[in-house]
């Protein structure tokens, strides 16, 4: 008997009382052997629901870094105050400054706080993830994701200069993902590579096992009608089981989402868990 359970420290809404939101994301990731902290939001709330929720995320057998955004990596600073050195699997692209462009013309830095990139490098072990790369439990991350379609794109107007002359294409960002008998488990940071490419790569990592559940932020927030359309087209041929959208997914996407799959999507706001057993 197996089994996987998520449940959200940090998401963007919360329905259970004595937690908090904040605009971020945190998974935290039970398997049999193992558990893994994915993400770990801004920082406000993540060590305050996970003491709310009976969880000692001091106890991770890794940590995962998504990619290299605040609302991701910011939770780093009380996270590493002690001076035991946790692995911290990430791409060097992380480590980069960021920058986004707002529709009004302004720029703002998105990029991981500095006290949390000083702190990766010296007082944690990283683990730079370039392919795809087994974690503790069994769980993988799948690294890099090939941008294979025409429609997907980073979902902003993201650089690496605060003069917006060099365009992040975010390398950086990649998913979790398990092989269970009921099908693989797919757990997504804000799925800048693109939510079909990222489902795609993981199909092809996995020899083509079908892909029972998906959790996570999917960055449909600016989404076209004509991506989003693609992107339902895509959901229906994978087949996905049970889909869990949140965070960056947007209000629009997401009512897109449960509008198309009623029977098949569920929340993971602060609190919840999503699990499968085998």
């Amino acid at each position: 008997m197996g089994k996987i359970r998520i449940t959200t420290l940090v998401e963007n809404c919360v329905k259970k009382g004595r937690l908090l939101a904040e605009h971020g994301l945190s998974f935290w990731i039970e398997l049999e052997t193992a558990a893994i902290l994915f993400d770990t939001g801004q920082g406000l709330a993540l060590q305050r629901n996970a003491r709310q929720l009976g969880i000692d995320v001091e106890r991770a057998d890794a940590i995962v870094l998504s990619h290299g955004h605040y609302d991701h990596t910011g939770g780093l600073e009380l996270l590493l105050q002690d001076s035991h050195r946790k692995k911290i699997y990430v791409h060097p692209a992380a480590m980069e400054a960021k920058f986004v462009r707002e529709p009004d013309g302004s720029v703002r830095r998105v990029g991981i706080p500095l006290p949390c990139e000083l702190k990766v490098r010296y007082q944690a072990e990283p683990v730079w993830v370039e392919a795809p790369t087994d974690l503790p439990g069994g769980l993988w991350l799948t690294g890099p994701v090939p941008r294979t379609n025409d429609f997907e794109d980073t979902g902003g107007a993201f650089f690496l200069d605060l003069e917006c002359t060099r365009p992040d294409t975010l390398p950086d960002d990649q998913s979790a993902f398990l092989d269970t008998p009921a099908g693989t488990v797919v757990i997504l940071g804000c799925a800048h590579s693109g939510l079909v490419n990222t489902l795609d790569y993981v199909l092809k990592l996995t020899g083509g096992r079908p892909i029972h559940t998906v959790v996570g932020g999917t960055h449909l927030l600016n989404a076209a009608p004509e991506r989003l359309d693609k992107t339902v087209e895509a959901l229906r041929r994978l087949d996905v089981r049970r889909l869990c959208p949140c965070h960056c997914s947007g209000f629009a996407a997401t009512a897109r989402l449960w509008r198309e799959f009623p029977d098949r999507c569920g929340f993971c706001s602060v609190g919840e868990t999503v699990e499968l057993a085998w």
